[in-house]
């Protein structure tokens, strides 16, 4: 056993410190960003909608391209229906394949690949801090080397390298036990303070080549522009986006069931119930029906716009060097804290 002495922060410990601008207006903010991968380019505003089943849906995926952004499809769509969505350019050009690290998820994209080859693939686990994790991602790697790899999560510099150098990801996902619907950190006592996991992440990642995903934590937009400050290259929402016209909970009254994809909800659903060696990590809430994502989506650019004059930075790629931090005590809850 033992303790590491220096103190972790969540976004909610922070606030960034206002200074001196030259940008003239929001309005002169530049939010997109341009990366390079592999033999193709990707231009947009690099926020990203969860695989969650009732926020990485097609219409979700839709919405958010339209607004140059990008989304995560989950995993649990027909073979049939991820073969027609893959093949329109533009969500093929702009959205990622999600899948597990289980024969059958591997040889349902196998299958897609014979009509479709995505250009973003995102590996999805828990926990991918094991050998065996990692031996899967090396297998997806080598058979489709064409397509960008996001896989994890993790929330440590040395698996980030072990993901990017040993197995060939382009983007690796960090948090644990961060998000919103999460219940990690209660059931395991395991996770890592978000804000933290992203600084000392994308240190590790941009010193080797790659990138990060900052997935969970968000409470709100400017939560966003923490996560861009503290190093992130993309940022992936899900609880946030909860409660919109394109995501796919059911609705009770106004009011629309969103789940975390470890909780029992999510085991009856697609495992037949929960194991008896596992336990529930995720917890079904109910949110207000809040209309088109489009409304949201303009807060958070918006926000992130307003927040780039305050910290004196003319375009979203200058957020973490123009970017300073100063702790403060922590005043505020989750969304869905909020909201109860």
């Amino acid at each position: 056993m033992r303790i590491e002495p220096d103190i972790k922060l969540d976004f909610s410990d922070v606030l960034i410190r206002p200074q001196w601008s030259t940008a003239p207006s929001r309005a002169s903010v530049k939010l997109t960003r341009e990366f390079k991968f592999n033999e193709h380019v990707w231009t947009g505003i690099p926020i990203i909608a969860a695989n969650m089943d009732t926020i990485g849906t097609f219409a979700m995926a839709r919405a958010m391209v339209k607004h140059k952004m990008m989304a995560c499809i989950h995993k649990y769509y027909p073979l049939e229906d991820l073969e027609k969505f893959f093949s329109e350019e533009e969500m093929n050009n702009s959205c990622f394949y999600t899948l597990g690290i289980k024969e059958d998820d591997f040889a349902k994209l196998e299958a897609l690949c014979e009509k479709v080859t995505p250009k973003f693939i995102c590996v999805d686990v828990a926990n991918a801090n094991t050998q065996f994790v990692i031996d899967r991602i090396k297998k997806i790697r080598y058979r489709f080397t064409n397509s960008t790899l996001m896989a994890g999560n993790i929330v440590t510099p040395e698996m980030v390298h072990h993901l990017i150098v040993n197995a060939g990801v382009e983007i690796v996902k960090v948090g644990t036990g961060s998000g919103a619907l999460c219940l990690t950190r209660i059931v395991t006592g395991c996770g890592y303070p978000q804000l933290s996991a992203i600084i000392e992440c994308a240190d590790a990642a941009h010193g080797c080549g790659g990138k990060i995903c900052s997935d969970g934590g968000i409470t709100c937009p400017g939560d966003i522009a923490k996560g861009f400050g503290g190093g992130a290259d993309f940022l992936m929402i899900g609880g946030f986006l909860a409660g919109h016209d394109e995501c796919g909970g059911e609705k009770i009254d106004g009011r629309m069931k969103c789940y975390g994809m470890s909780s029992l909800e999510a085991n009856n659903k697609y495992s037949g119930g929960l194991k008896d060696y596992k336990a529930a990590e995720g917890r079904c809430v109910e949110v207000p029906c809040k209309g088109p994502v489009a409304a949201t989506l303009q807060e958070i650019t918006g926000g992130l716009a307003s927040a780039a004059t305050y910290l004196g930075a003319s375009k979203l790629k200058d957020f973490p060097k123009c970017c300073t931090f100063i702790r403060v005590n922590r005043t505020h809850n989750t969304v869905f804290e909020k909201q109860s």
